[in-house]
């Protein structure tokens, strides 16, 4: 095989800038790829288009297992898409309002609902956003806390789940990663073993009580309340709830779908694991049916309780699967630049370069940094995810640094930057369903989420000396008090003070 040299690592490197400079994916990862095909044409346009198209693209979308995953993400999107409009999750989510009787309890409410909506980012912001806003408004809560609260328990909670679409996606990535180096793993089990190191979203999930237990706030969102109280008090914020006349949702629409699903998958899983062992195909072909199950249960009861025909229920499903569209031609993009890499050998170039300065142990702390840079200047995690995994597995391989390890920083970092970033489309949809400033949401959950990612620095230094899966509760510990001694010398109860001065 030829030696490319320094030309190997154009591809990757050009993504990642287009990608920071123009924040546009699809474009980065479609320039980085014709990049890679030219370089291997010798820089012929016309040879370049064939090399691409029909050595890489075709030959990729050619592979099962990536035709499999494109047909389990279209099916995921089809009943994300039918549950958001049966209204069976607002239903779901309204059961946990009953009880709410106080500011704490109603955020507390705010970021069990989030938890309850697992399957889907987007989703959580739409469904918990609107269910809130008038209780955080009854409460005189600020909308930038709403805000936090929704978009701290979408993604983090989402790339938690493997049967997912975020799972789908990230086992596609890996499995991929891991064909161009030529390691023999598992996808389901990779992303198993990588499940303890995912830091960030367990630190950015559990950051959420521990900061409502002080009771207290710091930094602009402090601020935030404060401002909040000042404006209603004086009248400048009439911010009283909306009273909608909604549809009599029944939460029969949620529970049986869901149900649904989760026995179709113990059942088919089950008996695969009982009889000869459980494959990437079985995991694969399990999810999809599972879904797939789980909207004709849905379409059947928007048929029953709302009178819906069925051909309007597909027409849903149908719609939902046209969503997915733009995640699947990131995949297929990600799939090629992958490919290229691995015939200009960029990974292993990158190894040499490297050398012996870097201690392979340390390695996932780099990727972790750079992982966090990039996805704040993207706005992307899916894109930093798709980008980073072609280029540190190899590395990782060759250096002999823990790939699990590195895995989970990809998906650490991507995390980390994109909840930072004010260009993240969760970011904008959590401030949307809040209806507060864009602007503020970023500023005044800078700072919450900055902690999260300081600690996550901390446990990727823990586990270059020592790699265990129950670091992650030192760090939570570490995280707690850091919480409890910030709140105490930096805090405030805006609530408090507004008693005091209406006193």
């Amino acid at each position: 095989m030829e030696n490319y040299g320094f030309l190997s690592i154009l591809p990757p490197t050009l993504s990642i800038a287009l990608a920071v400079y123009t924040r546009n994916i699809v474009f980065s990862l479609a320039s980085g790829a014709l990049s890679g095909a030219l370089i291997i044409a010798n820089f012929n346009p016309f040879m370049a288009f064939a090399e691409i198209l029909e050595d890489h693209v075709f030959v990729q979308l050619a592979i099962p297992s990536n035709n499999q995953v494109m047909i389990v993400m279209f099916t995921i999107g089809g009943f994300i898409h039918m549950l958001d409009k049966s209204g069976g999750s607002r239903a779901f989510a309204g059961v946990m309002v009953k009880f709410i009787g106080s500011p704490v309890k109603a955020q507390i409410a705010a970021w069990v609902t989030g938890l309850s909506v697992f399957f889907t980012d987007s989703g959580n912001a739409l469904i918990v956003g609107p269910l809130f806003k008038p209780v955080f408004a009854e409460l005189k809560i600020c909308r930038e806390k709403l805000a936090y609260i929704i978009d701290t328990t979408a993604a983090p909670l989402c790339i938690l789940i493997p049967f997912v679409g975020w799972g789908v996606y990230i086992m596609s990535l890996i499995e991929n990663s891991y064909a161009a180096v030529g390691i023999d793993g598992d996808p389901i089990r990779v992303l198993l073993s990588v499940w303890p190191y995912q830091f960030y979203a367990f630190l950015a999930l559990i950051s959420i009580p521990m900061i409502l237990s002080t009771g207290r706030d710091f930094g602009p969102m402090a601020n935030a309340q404060k401002d909040y109280n000042r404006a209603v008090d004086t009248g400048k914020l009439i911010d009283v709830p909306e009273k909608k006349q909604t549809e009599n949702h029944k939460i029969s629409t949620v529970i049986l779908p869901l149900s649904v699903m989760l026995a179709t998958m113990v059942i088919y899983m089950g008996y695969f694991a009982y009889m000869e062992g459980i494959k990437s195909v079985h995991v694969r072909a399990g999810i999809c049916l599972s879904y797939l199950f789980a909207s004709i249960a849905c379409g059947y009861l928007m048929k029953k309780h709302q009178n819906k025909p069925y051909d309007e229920s597909l027409g849903l499903f149908f719609e939902g699967m046209q969503k997915l569209v733009f995640m699947c031609v990131i995949l297929v993009l990600a799939w090629t630049l992958s490919s290229l890499c691995g015939e200009l050998q960029t990974g292993a170039y990158l190894a040499t370069l490297i050398g012996d300065k870097i201690e392979p142990s340390f390695f996932p702390l780099i990727v972790f940094l750079l992982g966090a840079i990039m996805s704040f200047a993207t706005g992307s995690s899916y894109g930093t995810f798709a980008i980073l995994m072609i280029i540190v597995v190899p590395i990782a391989h060759a250096l002999n640094a823990p790939m699990v390890l590195t895995i989970a920083a990809v998906l650490s970092g991507g995390l980390f930057g994109d909840h930072t970033s004010p260009i993240s489309d969760t970011t904008v949809l959590a401030s949307m369903a809040a209806g507060c400033s864009h602007i503020d949401h970023v500023s005044t959950q800078f700072w919450y989420a900055l902690l999260n990612g300081v600690m996550t620095v901390l446990a990727f230094i823990v586990v270059g000396f020592y790699q265990s899966p129950y670091i992650i509760f030192l760090i939570i510990i570490i995280q707690y008090l850091s919480i409890r001694l910030i709140m105490k010398f930096y805090g405030r109860n805006a609530f408090e003070e507004k008693n005091t001065l209406l006193t």
